[in-house]
Protein backbone atom coordinates (compact mmCIF):
# COMPACT_ATOMS: atom_id res chain seq x y z
CA UNK A 1 0.00 0.00 0.00
CA UNK A 2 1.31 3.44 -0.92
CA UNK A 3 1.38 6.18 1.70
CA UNK A 4 -0.23 8.59 -0.78
CA UNK A 5 -1.86 7.60 -4.06
CA UNK A 6 -3.07 10.24 -6.53
CA UNK A 7 -5.02 9.22 -9.63
CA UNK A 8 -6.16 11.55 -12.44
CA UNK A 9 -6.60 14.44 -10.03
CA UNK A 10 -8.01 17.70 -11.42
CA UNK A 11 -9.11 20.93 -9.79
CA UNK A 12 -10.89 23.75 -11.58
CA UNK A 13 -12.09 27.11 -10.28
CA UNK A 14 -15.07 28.35 -12.34
CA UNK A 15 -15.80 32.08 -12.57
CA UNK A 16 -17.90 33.53 -9.76
CA UNK A 17 -21.51 34.65 -10.33
CA UNK A 18 -21.57 33.82 -14.08
CA UNK A 19 -25.34 34.35 -14.42
CA UNK A 20 -25.21 37.70 -12.63
CA UNK A 21 -22.38 38.87 -14.86
CA UNK A 22 -24.28 37.72 -17.92
CA UNK A 23 -27.34 39.63 -16.74
CA UNK A 24 -25.34 42.87 -16.50
CA UNK A 25 -23.42 42.11 -19.70
CA UNK A 26 -20.13 41.77 -17.85
CA UNK A 27 -17.39 39.60 -19.23
CA UNK A 28 -16.80 36.55 -17.03
CA UNK A 29 -13.27 35.36 -16.38
CA UNK A 30 -12.39 31.95 -17.83
CA UNK A 31 -12.28 28.81 -15.68
CA UNK A 32 -8.92 28.32 -13.98
CA UNK A 33 -7.55 24.78 -14.18
CA UNK A 34 -5.23 24.59 -11.16
CA UNK A 35 -4.55 20.86 -11.59
CA UNK A 36 -4.92 18.66 -14.67
CA UNK A 37 -4.94 14.85 -14.47
CA UNK A 38 -2.24 14.60 -11.82
CA UNK A 39 -1.12 11.05 -10.99
CA UNK A 40 1.73 9.70 -8.85
CA UNK A 41 2.35 7.66 -5.71
CA UNK A 42 4.48 8.15 -2.60
CA UNK A 43 5.82 5.01 -0.95
CA UNK A 44 5.83 4.29 2.76
CA UNK A 45 8.80 6.00 4.41
CA UNK A 46 9.70 7.98 1.27
CA UNK A 47 10.66 11.66 1.22
CA UNK A 48 9.10 12.91 -2.02
CA UNK A 49 9.76 16.35 -3.46
CA UNK A 50 7.35 18.54 -5.41
CA UNK A 51 8.89 21.46 -7.30
CA UNK A 52 7.60 24.10 -9.68
CA UNK A 53 7.37 27.84 -10.10
CA UNK A 54 4.85 29.99 -8.22
CA UNK A 55 1.31 29.25 -9.38
CA UNK A 56 2.22 25.82 -10.77
CA UNK A 57 -0.27 24.02 -8.49
CA UNK A 58 1.88 22.85 -5.57
CA UNK A 59 -0.19 24.44 -2.81
CA UNK A 60 -3.51 23.36 -4.34
CA UNK A 61 -2.31 19.77 -4.58
CA UNK A 62 -1.05 19.79 -1.00
CA UNK A 63 -4.32 21.21 0.32
CA UNK A 64 -6.33 18.55 -1.53
CA UNK A 65 -4.24 15.81 0.07
CA UNK A 66 -4.79 17.48 3.46
CA UNK A 67 -8.58 17.51 2.77
CA UNK A 68 -8.71 21.33 2.98
CA UNK A 69 -9.84 21.53 -0.66
CA UNK A 70 -11.94 18.99 -2.55
CA UNK A 71 -10.92 17.94 -6.08
CA UNK A 72 -13.09 18.52 -9.12
CA UNK A 73 -12.33 15.01 -10.34
CA UNK A 74 -9.94 12.17 -9.62
CA UNK A 75 -9.00 10.52 -6.37
CA UNK A 76 -6.52 10.91 -3.52
CA UNK A 77 -6.02 8.19 -0.94
CA UNK A 78 -3.81 8.29 2.16
CA UNK A 79 -2.86 4.90 3.57
CA UNK A 80 -5.69 3.44 1.48
CA UNK A 81 -8.32 5.89 2.79
CA UNK A 82 -10.13 8.09 0.27
CA UNK A 83 -9.60 11.79 1.06
CA UNK A 84 -13.24 12.70 0.29
CA UNK A 85 -15.20 9.75 1.68
CA UNK A 86 -12.89 9.31 4.68
CA UNK A 87 -11.70 12.85 5.26
CA UNK A 88 -11.88 12.60 9.05
CA UNK A 89 -9.70 9.49 9.06
CA UNK A 90 -7.26 11.05 6.57
CA UNK A 91 -6.81 14.11 8.80
CA UNK A 92 -5.79 11.82 11.65
CA UNK A 93 -3.07 10.33 9.44
CA UNK A 94 -1.54 13.61 8.28
CA UNK A 95 0.62 16.32 9.79
CA UNK A 96 0.50 19.52 7.73
CA UNK A 97 2.84 22.51 8.04
CA UNK A 98 2.24 25.40 5.66
CA UNK A 99 4.65 28.16 4.70
CA UNK A 100 2.23 30.85 5.89
CA UNK A 101 0.65 29.58 9.08
CA UNK A 102 -2.29 31.62 10.40
CA UNK A 103 -4.14 29.28 12.74
CA UNK A 104 -2.09 29.77 15.92
CA UNK A 105 -3.45 31.93 18.73
CA UNK A 106 -1.25 35.02 18.85
CA UNK A 107 -1.85 35.87 22.53
CA UNK A 108 -0.99 32.37 23.76
CA UNK A 109 2.54 31.16 24.35
CA UNK A 110 4.13 28.51 22.15
CA UNK A 111 3.56 25.88 24.84
CA UNK A 112 -0.08 26.92 25.35
CA UNK A 113 -0.72 26.75 21.63
CA UNK A 114 0.73 23.27 21.44
CA UNK A 115 -1.29 22.11 24.47
CA UNK A 116 -4.46 23.43 22.86
CA UNK A 117 -3.86 21.43 19.70
CA UNK A 118 -2.78 18.38 21.71
CA UNK A 119 -6.18 18.39 23.42
CA UNK A 120 -7.86 18.50 20.01
CA UNK A 121 -5.85 15.38 19.16
CA UNK A 122 -7.23 13.74 22.32
CA UNK A 123 -3.97 13.72 24.29
CA UNK A 124 -3.88 14.00 28.06
CA UNK A 125 -2.03 17.04 29.41
CA UNK A 126 0.63 14.84 31.04
CA UNK A 127 1.42 12.95 27.84
CA UNK A 128 1.17 16.12 25.75
CA UNK A 129 3.72 17.98 27.88
CA UNK A 130 6.23 15.17 27.52
CA UNK A 131 5.65 15.04 23.76
CA UNK A 132 5.85 18.84 23.38
CA UNK A 133 9.07 19.08 25.40
CA UNK A 134 10.65 16.42 23.21
CA UNK A 135 9.66 18.15 19.97
CA UNK A 136 10.76 21.56 21.26
CA UNK A 137 14.16 20.07 22.13
CA UNK A 138 14.54 18.63 18.63
CA UNK A 139 13.66 21.95 17.01
CA UNK A 140 15.56 24.17 19.49
CA UNK A 141 12.33 25.81 20.63
CA UNK A 142 12.67 25.08 24.36
CA UNK A 143 13.84 28.62 25.18
CA UNK A 144 10.79 30.03 23.38
CA UNK A 145 8.18 27.81 25.06
CA UNK A 146 6.84 30.60 27.31
CA UNK A 147 7.00 33.33 24.68
CA UNK A 148 3.79 34.53 23.04
CA UNK A 149 3.32 33.47 19.44
CA UNK A 150 2.93 37.11 18.36
CA UNK A 151 6.47 37.83 19.59
CA UNK A 152 8.13 35.13 17.49
CA UNK A 153 10.20 35.83 14.41
CA UNK A 154 8.95 34.52 11.06
CA UNK A 155 11.45 31.68 11.17
CA UNK A 156 10.42 30.58 14.66
CA UNK A 157 6.76 30.67 13.66
CA UNK A 158 7.67 28.33 10.82
CA UNK A 159 9.46 25.98 13.22
CA UNK A 160 6.45 25.97 15.53
CA UNK A 161 4.22 25.03 12.57
CA UNK A 162 6.45 22.04 11.90
CA UNK A 163 6.41 21.18 15.61
CA UNK A 164 2.61 21.10 15.57
CA UNK A 165 2.62 18.89 12.47
CA UNK A 166 4.85 16.43 14.35
CA UNK A 167 2.77 16.56 17.54
CA UNK A 168 0.46 13.55 16.91
CA UNK A 169 3.33 11.52 15.39
CA UNK A 170 1.48 11.09 12.06
CA UNK A 171 2.62 8.50 9.49
CA UNK A 172 2.37 11.11 6.70
CA UNK A 173 3.79 14.64 6.72
CA UNK A 174 3.01 17.44 4.26
CA UNK A 175 5.72 20.08 4.57
CA UNK A 176 5.29 23.26 2.54
CA UNK A 177 8.69 25.01 2.41
CA UNK A 178 9.71 23.92 5.94
CA UNK A 179 13.01 25.85 5.91
CA UNK A 180 11.57 29.08 4.56
CA UNK A 181 12.75 32.11 6.60
CA UNK A 182 15.08 29.96 8.73
CA UNK A 183 18.69 30.96 9.31
CA UNK A 184 21.32 28.57 7.86
CA UNK A 185 21.91 26.69 11.13
CA UNK A 186 18.19 26.27 11.84
CA UNK A 187 17.58 25.16 8.24
CA UNK A 188 20.31 22.53 8.54
CA UNK A 189 18.81 21.25 11.80
CA UNK A 190 15.39 21.06 10.12
CA UNK A 191 16.81 18.99 7.27
CA UNK A 192 18.49 16.65 9.74
CA UNK A 193 15.20 16.25 11.59
CA UNK A 194 13.33 15.40 8.38
CA UNK A 195 15.95 12.80 7.45
CA UNK A 196 15.69 11.27 10.93
CA UNK A 197 11.93 10.56 10.65
CA UNK A 198 12.08 6.81 10.22
CA UNK A 199 9.00 5.22 8.68
CA UNK A 200 7.30 8.57 8.05
CA UNK A 201 6.26 9.46 4.49
CA UNK A 202 6.97 13.09 3.60
CA UNK A 203 5.69 15.25 0.76
CA UNK A 204 8.05 18.21 0.61
CA UNK A 205 7.48 21.33 -1.47
CA UNK A 206 10.33 23.79 -1.71
CA UNK A 207 11.94 26.43 -3.90
CA UNK A 208 15.33 25.42 -2.47
CA UNK A 209 16.36 22.92 -5.15
CA UNK A 210 19.63 22.00 -3.44
CA UNK A 211 17.59 21.08 -0.37
CA UNK A 212 15.24 18.95 -2.47
CA UNK A 213 18.20 17.07 -3.96
CA UNK A 214 19.63 16.47 -0.50
CA UNK A 215 16.43 15.21 1.11
CA UNK A 216 14.27 13.59 -1.56
CA UNK A 217 14.60 10.12 -3.06
CA UNK A 218 12.21 11.12 -5.87
CA UNK A 219 10.96 14.41 -7.25
CA UNK A 220 7.92 15.46 -9.28
CA UNK A 221 8.03 18.54 -11.49
CA UNK A 222 4.71 20.36 -11.80
CA UNK A 223 4.07 23.06 -14.39
CA UNK A 224 0.75 24.74 -15.20
CA UNK A 225 -1.11 22.19 -13.08
CA UNK A 226 0.41 19.15 -14.81
CA UNK A 227 3.02 16.67 -13.62
CA UNK A 228 5.70 16.87 -16.27
CA UNK A 229 8.24 14.39 -14.88
CA UNK A 230 8.79 12.09 -11.90
CA UNK A 231 12.07 10.44 -10.97
CA UNK A 232 15.18 10.54 -8.84
CA UNK A 233 17.09 13.83 -8.99
CA UNK A 234 19.97 12.05 -10.72
CA UNK A 235 17.77 10.49 -13.41
CA UNK A 236 15.98 13.78 -14.05
CA UNK A 237 19.30 15.54 -14.52
CA UNK A 238 20.58 12.86 -16.87
CA UNK A 239 17.43 12.90 -18.97
CA UNK A 240 17.30 16.65 -19.54
CA UNK A 241 20.88 17.92 -19.52
CA UNK A 242 22.25 17.48 -23.05
CA UNK A 243 25.66 19.13 -22.74
CA UNK A 244 28.31 19.27 -20.07
CA UNK A 245 31.10 21.79 -19.54
CA UNK A 246 34.54 20.35 -18.78
CA UNK A 247 37.65 21.97 -17.31
CA UNK A 248 41.01 20.15 -17.31
CA UNK A 249 43.75 21.74 -15.20
CA UNK A 250 47.31 21.00 -16.40
CA UNK A 251 50.78 21.80 -15.11
CA UNK A 252 54.34 21.70 -16.52
CA UNK A 253 53.11 22.28 -20.07
CA UNK A 254 53.54 25.05 -22.59
CA UNK A 255 50.43 26.71 -23.97
CA UNK A 256 51.54 26.01 -27.54
CA UNK A 257 51.98 22.32 -26.77
CA UNK A 258 48.51 22.11 -25.16
CA UNK A 259 47.02 23.88 -28.17
CA UNK A 260 48.51 21.25 -30.48
CA UNK A 261 47.42 18.30 -28.29
CA UNK A 262 43.88 19.60 -27.77
CA UNK A 263 43.43 20.16 -31.51
CA UNK A 264 44.09 16.44 -32.08
CA UNK A 265 40.94 15.55 -30.09
CA UNK A 266 38.66 18.58 -30.01
CA UNK A 267 37.23 20.99 -32.55
CA UNK A 268 35.90 23.66 -30.15
CA UNK A 269 37.86 24.50 -27.00
CA UNK A 270 39.59 27.32 -25.15
CA UNK A 271 42.81 27.56 -23.15
CA UNK A 272 43.38 29.88 -20.19
CA UNK A 273 46.91 30.56 -18.94
CA UNK A 274 47.08 31.03 -15.15
CA UNK A 275 50.92 31.21 -15.05
CA UNK A 276 51.25 28.24 -12.66
CA UNK A 277 48.90 26.07 -14.69
CA UNK A 278 46.75 25.93 -17.82
CA UNK A 279 43.00 25.34 -18.08
CA UNK A 280 41.55 23.50 -21.05
CA UNK A 281 37.79 24.11 -21.40
CA UNK A 282 35.32 22.48 -23.78
CA UNK A 283 31.73 21.25 -23.96
CA UNK A 284 30.64 17.72 -24.70
CA UNK A 285 27.51 15.71 -25.11
CA UNK A 286 26.59 14.02 -21.86
CA UNK A 287 27.30 10.49 -23.13
CA UNK A 288 30.06 10.99 -25.70
CA UNK A 289 33.67 9.80 -25.32
CA UNK A 290 35.46 13.12 -25.83
CA UNK A 291 36.46 13.52 -22.18
CA UNK A 292 38.02 10.08 -21.88
CA UNK A 293 39.74 10.37 -25.26
CA UNK A 294 41.15 13.82 -24.43
CA UNK A 295 42.49 12.72 -21.03
CA UNK A 296 44.05 9.59 -22.58
CA UNK A 297 45.72 11.62 -25.37
CA UNK A 298 47.10 14.18 -22.92
CA UNK A 299 48.43 11.48 -20.61
CA UNK A 300 50.08 9.57 -23.46
CA UNK A 301 51.93 12.76 -24.38
CA UNK A 302 53.23 13.23 -20.83
CA UNK A 303 50.89 16.11 -19.90
CA UNK A 304 50.53 16.52 -16.13
CA UNK A 305 46.81 16.61 -15.28
CA UNK A 306 46.21 18.40 -11.97
CA UNK A 307 42.42 18.24 -11.82
CA UNK A 308 39.28 17.69 -13.87
CA UNK A 309 36.00 19.52 -13.26
CA UNK A 310 32.71 18.76 -14.94
CA UNK A 311 29.63 20.93 -14.65
CA UNK A 312 26.98 19.06 -12.68
CA UNK A 313 23.49 19.57 -14.00
CA UNK A 314 21.02 20.80 -11.38
CA UNK A 315 17.30 20.49 -10.84
CA UNK A 316 17.08 24.13 -11.91
CA UNK A 317 18.21 23.07 -15.40
CA UNK A 318 15.51 20.41 -15.44
CA UNK A 319 12.84 22.77 -14.10
CA UNK A 320 13.67 25.41 -16.70
CA UNK A 321 13.33 22.87 -19.51
CA UNK A 322 9.64 22.41 -18.63
CA UNK A 323 8.74 26.11 -18.45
Amino acid sequence: MSAISIENLSKSYPPSFPRLKKLFHLQAKPTIDALKNVSFEIADGEIFGLIGKNGAGKTTLTKIIATLVQPTSGQVSVKGVDSVEGEVKVRSLIGFATAEERSFYWRLSCEQNMLFFARLYGMTDKFARVRINGIFAELNLSDLAKRRFAELSTGNKQRLAVARALLPAPPVLLLDEPTRSLDPLAADQMRELILSLKGVSVLLTSHNLAEVEELCSRVAIISNGEIRAVGTPENLRRAHKQTQKVKIFLGDLQESDLLRLAADCLTDFSITNKNDFLILEFSREAKDESLGETIAHLTQNCAKILDVETERATLLDVLESYE
